[in-house]
């Protein structure tokens, strides 16, 4: 097989499993009023159930599903952000008994109603801000994903931030993390682990924890890639206007990031990284999904 990829652990979530060499595709659905890319699109529950079923037509392995915006705003309490994400669980479980349904909380007590609802994954975006949050994960059995942050707190913006060396500083902080998950009950094979683009971090930092991406899935740990549009993608490139205008540099990094490992792409744009996923899916293996040119 062309490019292997290096040895790594079985992702296993909702009966699938993701092994090295294989990646999954996670679509966003932001049950929020203010969220940077679809500006609460999604609040409203019948479209909210739309794009979930548009998202699985396209491609998706599985949702991602957030109650609060990630940047600064308006304080959400955890009894609002559970009325936007529990229910809205419960639907999709309902409709799609084995879609991997993931949440989007730095809230323990938002994170055990979901899993209750039906949730197989904790998105912990804030590395652990919540030092009960693993422990939920552990309790239910359900995966749990480690991201780096540099020590800020959930929905800041970082300011004059410095690292010696963050690559190096990020995977430390990632290792950290995964023996306190472990230690708190998490699965192994239900562990992932994700750089952080912009959280804690600028442009440049972002870009080199991005090239470096090997350097992630050399861990073995399952590497989620979540830079769907972020705004290192728009300061690289130079980019002012519109924020779908990023689609194009977010497709770039995800065609190389998928080349050197990481298991899973957690995206907006779905049909456009699915076809994204699966070209690097047939140079990796060299089988098309259709052949018939020159072939008779």
């Amino acid at each position: 097989m062309p490019h292997d990829v290096p040895p790594g652990r079985d992702l296993r979530l909702r009966g699938r499993t993701f092994r090295p060499g294989e990646t999954g595709l996670m679509a966003i659905i932001n049950r929020t009023p203010d969220s940077f890319y679809d500006a609460g699109r999604y609040l409203d529950d019948e479209t909210a159930i739309t794009a979930v079923e548009r998202a699985v037509t396209d491609g998706a392995d599985a949702v991602d599903v957030g109650g609060v915006k990630a940047g600064p705003g308006p304080e959400v309490s955890a009894a609002e952000e559970a009325h936007r994400v529990v229910p809205f669980v419960t639907a999709i479980r309902a409709a799609y008994p084995d879609l991997v349904i993931s949440v989007d909380t730095w809230r323990a007590s938002v994170a055990d109603a979901a899993c209750e609802a039906g949730a197989d994954l904790i998105n912990d975006a804030w590395a652990g801000h919540d030092p009960e949050l693993s422990a939920v994960a552990g309790a239910h059995g359900v995966g749990y994903l480690c991201a780096h942050t540099g020590g800020h707190p959930p929905r800041t913006d970082p300011h004059r931030v410095r690292y010696d060396d963050v690559v190096a500083e990020t995977l430390a902080d990632l290792n950290r993390q995964v023996d306190a998950a472990l230690a708190a009950g998490v699965r192994e094979d239900g562990l992932l682990i994700d750089a952080g683009q912009d959280f804690g971090k600028n442009t440049y930092h972002s870009l080199q924890i991005t090239g470096q991406m090997s350097a992630l899935v050399e861990t073995g740990w399952p590497v989620l890639l979540a830079v769907s549009n972020k705004k290192f993608i728009a300061e690289t490139l130079g980019l002012d206007g519109r924020k779908s205008d990023r689609i194009i540099g977010t497709l770039a990094i995800t065609a190389i990031a998928a080349w050197e490992g990481v298991r899973m792409v957690r995206a907006h744009d779905v049909a456009q990284t699915r076809q994204v996923l699966d070209m690097v899916a047939g140079l990796r293996t060299g089988i098309p999904a259709l052949a018939r040119r020159a072939l008779a």
